[in-house]
Protein backbone atom coordinates (compact mmCIF):
# COMPACT_ATOMS: atom_id res chain seq x y z
CA UNK A 1 0.00 0.00 0.00
CA UNK A 2 0.74 3.76 -0.47
CA UNK A 3 1.01 5.95 2.55
CA UNK A 4 -2.40 7.12 1.14
CA UNK A 5 -3.85 4.28 1.07
CA UNK A 6 -2.66 2.86 4.39
CA UNK A 7 -4.22 6.13 5.85
CA UNK A 8 -7.41 5.94 4.13
CA UNK A 9 -8.17 2.47 5.29
CA UNK A 10 -7.58 2.80 8.50
CA UNK A 11 -10.04 6.19 8.51
CA UNK A 12 -12.30 3.99 7.18
CA UNK A 13 -12.55 1.30 9.34
CA UNK A 14 -10.69 -1.63 7.10
CA UNK A 15 -7.46 -3.03 7.91
CA UNK A 16 -3.86 -1.58 6.27
CA UNK A 17 -1.06 -4.13 5.32
CA UNK A 18 0.78 -2.89 8.37
CA UNK A 19 0.73 0.01 11.19
CA UNK A 20 0.58 3.64 9.78
CA UNK A 21 3.44 5.69 11.27
CA UNK A 22 2.77 9.57 11.40
CA UNK A 23 5.66 10.95 14.09
CA UNK A 24 4.36 14.48 14.51
CA UNK A 25 7.62 16.25 13.35
CA UNK A 26 4.87 19.39 12.67
CA UNK A 27 6.27 22.51 12.06
CA UNK A 28 9.91 22.65 13.91
CA UNK A 29 11.41 19.02 12.30
CA UNK A 30 10.35 20.45 8.78
CA UNK A 31 11.92 24.22 8.92
CA UNK A 32 15.26 22.69 10.14
CA UNK A 33 15.48 20.48 7.42
CA UNK A 34 15.29 23.03 4.86
CA UNK A 35 18.39 24.20 6.47
CA UNK A 36 17.39 28.28 6.21
CA UNK A 37 16.65 30.11 9.14
CA UNK A 38 12.96 29.81 10.19
CA UNK A 39 11.82 33.45 9.22
CA UNK A 40 12.33 32.27 5.93
CA UNK A 41 9.42 29.51 6.21
CA UNK A 42 7.30 31.46 8.47
CA UNK A 43 7.68 35.03 7.04
CA UNK A 44 8.45 35.12 3.48
CA UNK A 45 6.91 31.68 3.01
CA UNK A 46 10.32 30.39 0.93
CA UNK A 47 9.73 27.92 1.28
CA UNK A 48 5.63 27.96 2.86
CA UNK A 49 5.43 25.75 6.34
CA UNK A 50 3.12 23.32 4.09
CA UNK A 51 5.96 22.66 1.40
CA UNK A 52 8.60 21.86 3.85
CA UNK A 53 6.27 19.52 6.08
CA UNK A 54 5.86 17.52 2.89
CA UNK A 55 8.76 17.61 1.86
CA UNK A 56 9.76 16.40 5.50
CA UNK A 57 7.11 13.54 4.81
CA UNK A 58 8.79 12.55 1.83
CA UNK A 59 12.64 12.68 3.61
CA UNK A 60 11.67 10.05 5.87
CA UNK A 61 8.47 8.26 4.49
CA UNK A 62 6.14 8.90 6.51
CA UNK A 63 2.58 8.42 6.34
CA UNK A 64 1.99 11.69 6.79
CA UNK A 65 -1.25 14.73 6.47
CA UNK A 66 -2.60 14.34 9.70
CA UNK A 67 -0.55 16.99 10.87
CA UNK A 68 -0.67 18.88 7.77
CA UNK A 69 -2.02 22.75 8.02
CA UNK A 70 -2.72 25.10 4.86
CA UNK A 71 -4.39 28.69 4.44
CA UNK A 72 -7.92 27.74 4.60
CA UNK A 73 -9.47 27.47 1.23
CA UNK A 74 -12.75 28.49 2.04
CA UNK A 75 -11.72 31.67 3.43
CA UNK A 76 -9.89 33.37 0.59
CA UNK A 77 -9.95 36.70 0.34
CA UNK A 78 -7.75 40.14 0.55
CA UNK A 79 -7.06 41.00 4.38
CA UNK A 80 -8.16 44.54 5.41
CA UNK A 81 -4.65 44.10 7.80
CA UNK A 82 -0.60 44.72 6.80
CA UNK A 83 1.90 42.67 8.44
CA UNK A 84 4.82 45.49 9.29
CA UNK A 85 8.13 44.99 10.65
CA UNK A 86 8.20 47.17 13.85
CA UNK A 87 11.93 46.46 15.05
CA UNK A 88 15.04 44.61 14.13
CA UNK A 89 17.51 43.13 16.18
CA UNK A 90 21.06 42.96 16.27
CA UNK A 91 21.11 39.20 15.88
CA UNK A 92 18.79 39.51 12.67
CA UNK A 93 15.66 39.05 14.80
CA UNK A 94 12.66 40.91 14.06
CA UNK A 95 9.47 41.82 14.94
CA UNK A 96 6.07 42.40 13.15
CA UNK A 97 2.77 44.13 13.92
CA UNK A 98 -0.52 44.19 11.98
CA UNK A 99 -1.72 47.37 10.91
CA UNK A 100 -5.52 48.12 10.12
CA UNK A 101 -5.77 50.17 6.82
CA UNK A 102 -9.06 50.46 7.41
CA UNK A 103 -9.08 51.77 11.26
CA UNK A 104 -5.78 53.20 11.23
CA UNK A 105 -5.21 51.14 14.52
CA UNK A 106 -2.43 48.32 15.12
CA UNK A 107 -3.03 45.22 17.12
CA UNK A 108 -2.17 45.03 20.15
CA UNK A 109 0.40 42.19 19.88
CA UNK A 110 3.06 41.55 18.03
CA UNK A 111 5.33 38.27 16.34
CA UNK A 112 8.94 37.99 16.97
CA UNK A 113 10.63 36.27 14.10
CA UNK A 114 13.48 33.84 14.90
CA UNK A 115 16.30 31.90 12.53
CA UNK A 116 15.70 29.21 15.35
CA UNK A 117 12.40 28.77 16.36
CA UNK A 118 8.70 28.99 15.69
CA UNK A 119 7.76 32.76 16.10
CA UNK A 120 6.47 34.04 18.73
CA UNK A 121 2.95 35.18 18.59
CA UNK A 122 0.34 37.32 21.25
CA UNK A 123 3.55 38.83 22.55
CA UNK A 124 2.90 42.18 24.11
CA UNK A 125 5.52 44.69 22.19
CA UNK A 126 5.93 46.70 26.08
CA UNK A 127 7.01 43.35 27.11
CA UNK A 128 10.27 43.53 25.21
CA UNK A 129 10.49 47.78 25.67
CA UNK A 130 8.83 48.49 22.17
CA UNK A 131 5.72 50.87 22.43
CA UNK A 132 2.36 49.78 21.46
CA UNK A 133 2.08 52.06 18.62
CA UNK A 134 5.24 51.99 17.00
CA UNK A 135 6.34 55.38 15.76
CA UNK A 136 7.84 53.77 12.70
CA UNK A 137 7.86 50.53 10.44
CA UNK A 138 8.51 48.99 7.08
CA UNK A 139 7.01 46.64 4.96
CA UNK A 140 7.76 43.03 5.27
CA UNK A 141 8.92 42.48 2.14
CA UNK A 142 10.31 39.34 0.14
CA UNK A 143 7.55 37.81 0.74
CA UNK A 144 7.39 34.78 -2.22
CA UNK A 145 3.30 34.97 -3.52
CA UNK A 146 1.68 31.34 -3.65
CA UNK A 147 -1.50 30.30 -4.92
CA UNK A 148 -4.71 30.83 -2.90
CA UNK A 149 -8.18 29.28 -2.23
CA UNK A 150 -9.22 26.26 -4.10
CA UNK A 151 -6.26 26.93 -6.28
CA UNK A 152 -4.03 26.28 -3.18
CA UNK A 153 -6.07 23.29 -2.45
CA UNK A 154 -5.24 21.36 -5.68
CA UNK A 155 -1.79 22.38 -5.57
CA UNK A 156 -0.97 21.05 -2.20
CA UNK A 157 -3.22 17.69 -2.82
CA UNK A 158 -0.87 17.14 -5.69
CA UNK A 159 2.42 18.06 -4.14
CA UNK A 160 1.13 15.72 -1.39
CA UNK A 161 0.22 12.73 -3.54
CA UNK A 162 0.08 9.06 -2.70
CA UNK A 163 2.30 10.74 0.35
CA UNK A 164 -0.96 11.10 2.06
CA UNK A 165 -3.87 12.29 3.43
CA UNK A 166 -5.16 16.42 3.08
CA UNK A 167 -7.50 17.83 5.75
CA UNK A 168 -9.49 20.78 6.16
CA UNK A 169 -10.86 22.19 9.33
CA UNK A 170 -14.33 21.84 10.42
CA UNK A 171 -14.75 25.29 12.28
CA UNK A 172 -15.51 23.83 15.29
CA UNK A 173 -13.14 24.12 18.33
CA UNK A 174 -12.91 21.83 21.35
CA UNK A 175 -11.47 24.43 23.76
CA UNK A 176 -13.61 27.51 23.94
CA UNK A 177 -12.49 28.73 26.74
CA UNK A 178 -9.03 29.74 25.33
CA UNK A 179 -5.45 29.63 27.00
CA UNK A 180 -5.00 32.20 29.43
CA UNK A 181 -5.95 32.16 33.52
CA UNK A 182 -7.85 35.40 32.66
CA UNK A 183 -10.25 33.37 30.39
CA UNK A 184 -10.68 30.85 33.32
CA UNK A 185 -12.05 33.77 35.76
CA UNK A 186 -14.09 35.18 33.26
CA UNK A 187 -15.50 31.87 32.89
CA UNK A 188 -16.58 31.52 36.45
CA UNK A 189 -17.67 34.87 37.01
CA UNK A 190 -19.80 34.82 33.75
CA UNK A 191 -20.14 31.44 31.74
CA UNK A 192 -22.34 33.48 28.96
CA UNK A 193 -20.53 35.02 26.75
CA UNK A 194 -18.66 31.62 26.34
CA UNK A 195 -21.92 29.73 25.60
CA UNK A 196 -22.98 32.60 23.39
CA UNK A 197 -19.76 31.74 21.39
CA UNK A 198 -19.66 28.16 21.52
CA UNK A 199 -23.86 28.82 19.77
CA UNK A 200 -21.86 30.95 17.35
CA UNK A 201 -19.93 28.62 16.20
CA UNK A 202 -22.19 25.77 15.25
CA UNK A 203 -23.90 28.01 13.10
CA UNK A 204 -20.35 29.09 11.29
CA UNK A 205 -20.30 24.80 11.37
CA UNK A 206 -23.50 24.87 9.52
CA UNK A 207 -22.58 27.00 7.05
CA UNK A 208 -19.10 25.64 6.98
CA UNK A 209 -20.17 22.37 5.78
CA UNK A 210 -22.16 23.23 3.62
CA UNK A 211 -19.49 24.87 1.69
CA UNK A 212 -17.37 21.75 2.35
CA UNK A 213 -20.14 19.63 0.68
CA UNK A 214 -19.53 21.29 -2.97
CA UNK A 215 -15.71 21.32 -2.23
CA UNK A 216 -14.38 19.20 -5.70
CA UNK A 217 -12.44 17.11 -4.21
CA UNK A 218 -13.07 17.28 -1.14
CA UNK A 219 -11.14 16.86 2.02
CA UNK A 220 -9.82 13.21 3.34
CA UNK A 221 -10.69 14.65 6.70
CA UNK A 222 -12.23 17.05 8.92
CA UNK A 223 -10.26 18.59 11.84
CA UNK A 224 -12.84 18.91 14.74
CA UNK A 225 -10.74 20.90 17.29
CA UNK A 226 -7.27 21.19 18.77
CA UNK A 227 -5.20 21.51 21.58
CA UNK A 228 -5.28 22.07 24.70
CA UNK A 229 -9.30 21.19 25.21
CA UNK A 230 -8.48 19.79 28.85
CA UNK A 231 -6.13 21.77 30.38
CA UNK A 232 -7.77 24.69 30.58
CA UNK A 233 -11.21 23.85 31.07
CA UNK A 234 -12.87 21.12 33.26
CA UNK A 235 -14.35 18.01 31.80
CA UNK A 236 -17.70 19.46 32.78
CA UNK A 237 -16.93 23.28 30.63
CA UNK A 238 -15.87 21.15 28.06
CA UNK A 239 -18.87 18.48 28.05
CA UNK A 240 -21.33 22.13 28.01
CA UNK A 241 -19.36 24.28 25.76
CA UNK A 242 -17.55 22.11 23.15
CA UNK A 243 -19.40 18.42 22.70
CA UNK A 244 -22.18 19.65 21.41
CA UNK A 245 -20.23 20.69 18.54
CA UNK A 246 -18.29 18.01 18.37
CA UNK A 247 -21.43 15.86 18.10
CA UNK A 248 -22.83 18.11 15.24
CA UNK A 249 -19.28 18.20 12.93
CA UNK A 250 -18.59 14.65 13.69
CA UNK A 251 -22.25 13.58 12.35
CA UNK A 252 -22.48 16.06 9.51
CA UNK A 253 -19.16 15.05 8.16
CA UNK A 254 -20.32 11.19 8.79
CA UNK A 255 -23.43 12.01 6.84
CA UNK A 256 -20.60 12.29 3.68
CA UNK A 257 -18.31 9.95 4.21
CA UNK A 258 -15.57 12.28 5.32
CA UNK A 259 -13.84 10.55 8.49
CA UNK A 260 -13.00 13.15 11.33
CA UNK A 261 -10.12 13.94 13.70
CA UNK A 262 -9.43 15.40 16.61
CA UNK A 263 -5.81 16.07 17.93
CA UNK A 264 -6.01 17.36 21.86
CA UNK A 265 -2.56 17.83 23.71
CA UNK A 266 -2.09 17.40 27.68
CA UNK A 267 -4.48 15.20 29.91
CA UNK A 268 -7.32 13.50 27.04
CA UNK A 269 -8.48 10.28 28.44
CA UNK A 270 -11.78 12.05 29.71
CA UNK A 271 -12.19 13.57 25.83
CA UNK A 272 -11.51 10.25 24.28
CA UNK A 273 -14.49 8.71 26.25
CA UNK A 274 -16.39 11.18 25.43
CA UNK A 275 -15.61 11.12 21.93
CA UNK A 276 -16.03 7.82 21.42
CA UNK A 277 -19.14 7.05 23.38
CA UNK A 278 -21.22 10.24 22.50
CA UNK A 279 -20.05 11.25 18.92
CA UNK A 280 -19.05 9.93 15.50
CA UNK A 281 -15.36 10.94 15.44
CA UNK A 282 -13.52 8.95 13.53
CA UNK A 283 -9.62 9.89 15.08
CA UNK A 284 -8.37 11.59 18.31
CA UNK A 285 -4.41 11.98 19.14
CA UNK A 286 -1.72 12.56 20.56
CA UNK A 287 -2.58 10.11 23.85
CA UNK A 288 0.04 11.82 25.77
CA UNK A 289 1.46 9.79 28.62
CA UNK A 290 2.23 11.51 32.15
CA UNK A 291 3.37 13.61 33.13
CA UNK A 292 2.57 16.02 29.78
CA UNK A 293 -0.78 13.88 29.60
CA UNK A 294 -3.05 10.95 31.64
CA UNK A 295 -3.26 8.41 28.96
CA UNK A 296 -2.88 4.36 28.69
CA UNK A 297 -2.30 3.61 25.32
CA UNK A 298 -3.40 -0.06 26.37
CA UNK A 299 -6.26 0.91 28.75
CA UNK A 300 -7.45 3.30 25.90
CA UNK A 301 -7.32 0.37 23.38
CA UNK A 302 -9.08 -2.28 25.58
CA UNK A 303 -12.45 0.56 26.36
CA UNK A 304 -12.48 2.14 23.03
CA UNK A 305 -10.42 0.07 20.57
CA UNK A 306 -13.67 -0.92 18.97
CA UNK A 307 -15.12 2.64 18.28
CA UNK A 308 -12.35 4.89 17.81
CA UNK A 309 -8.85 4.70 15.61
CA UNK A 310 -6.14 6.04 18.45
CA UNK A 311 -2.94 7.76 17.27
CA UNK A 312 0.23 7.96 19.16
CA UNK A 313 1.91 8.24 21.86
CA UNK A 314 5.63 7.63 22.09
CA UNK A 315 6.63 10.59 24.62
CA UNK A 316 8.70 13.32 22.47
CA UNK A 317 11.02 14.00 24.54
CA UNK A 318 11.98 11.25 26.78
CA UNK A 319 12.23 8.83 23.97
CA UNK A 320 12.33 11.08 20.74
CA UNK A 321 14.07 13.87 21.43
CA UNK A 322 17.12 11.92 24.28
CA UNK A 323 16.18 8.83 23.94
CA UNK A 324 18.53 6.30 21.63
CA UNK A 325 17.51 4.09 18.29
CA UNK A 326 17.11 0.79 20.94
CA UNK A 327 15.17 2.91 23.44
CA UNK A 328 12.80 4.25 20.09
CA UNK A 329 12.00 0.83 18.86
CA UNK A 330 11.45 -0.71 22.10
CA UNK A 331 8.38 2.16 22.67
CA UNK A 332 7.46 1.56 19.12
CA UNK A 333 7.16 -2.01 19.65
CA UNK A 334 5.18 -1.87 23.19
CA UNK A 335 2.69 1.09 21.57
CA UNK A 336 1.97 -1.75 18.48
CA UNK A 337 1.68 -4.45 21.24
CA UNK A 338 -0.54 -2.26 23.00
CA UNK A 339 -3.30 -0.75 20.73
CA UNK A 340 -2.36 -2.52 16.83
CA UNK A 341 -4.38 -5.58 17.45
CA UNK A 342 -7.28 -5.69 14.56
CA UNK A 343 -6.53 -2.36 13.35
CA UNK A 344 -7.73 0.89 14.40
CA UNK A 345 -4.18 2.58 15.66
CA UNK A 346 -1.78 4.77 14.42
CA UNK A 347 1.73 5.04 15.44
CA UNK A 348 2.65 8.27 16.19
CA UNK A 349 3.92 10.34 19.11
CA UNK A 350 3.05 12.93 21.73
CA UNK A 351 2.75 16.59 20.60
CA UNK A 352 5.28 17.63 18.02
CA UNK A 353 8.82 16.34 18.12
CA UNK A 354 11.37 18.73 19.27
CA UNK A 355 13.50 20.71 16.19
CA UNK A 356 16.89 18.68 17.31
CA UNK A 357 14.98 14.80 17.18
CA UNK A 358 17.55 13.13 15.70
CA UNK A 359 16.82 11.61 12.05
CA UNK A 360 17.89 8.33 13.17
CA UNK A 361 15.35 8.06 15.72
CA UNK A 362 12.58 9.42 13.66
CA UNK A 363 13.32 6.42 10.59
CA UNK A 364 13.97 4.07 13.17
CA UNK A 365 10.23 4.75 14.73
CA UNK A 366 8.80 4.15 10.91
CA UNK A 367 10.97 1.06 9.98
CA UNK A 368 9.60 -0.51 12.94
CA UNK A 369 5.86 0.19 12.02
CA UNK A 370 6.58 -0.96 8.59
CA UNK A 371 8.40 -4.19 9.94
CA UNK A 372 6.87 -5.41 12.99
CA UNK A 373 3.36 -3.63 12.61
CA UNK A 374 2.72 -6.03 9.62
CA UNK A 375 -0.91 -7.33 9.72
Amino acid sequence: MTSRERLLAVLHGKLPDCVPCCPDISNMVPCRLTGKPFWDIYAHKDPPLWKAHIDALNYFDIDGGLELFIPDPLESGTPDWEERIVHRFKDGTFATQKYFSSTGKWEKTIVVYTSDNSPASGVLPESIGLPAVPSESERLSGVKDWSSGMELWKHVREYLGDRGVLGLSSGIATNIIGSSVEAIYAYYDDPQPFIEKSRLLMEKLEKRMEKITAMDPRPDFLFCGGSGSLIFQTPEILRQLALPLLKKATEMAADLGIPTHVHSCGPETALVAMAAEETRLTIIDPLEVAPMGDCVLKDLKKRYGDKIVLKGNLHTTDVMLNGSVDDVIRASRQAIDDAASGGGFILSTGDQCGRDTPDENIRAMIETARTYGKY
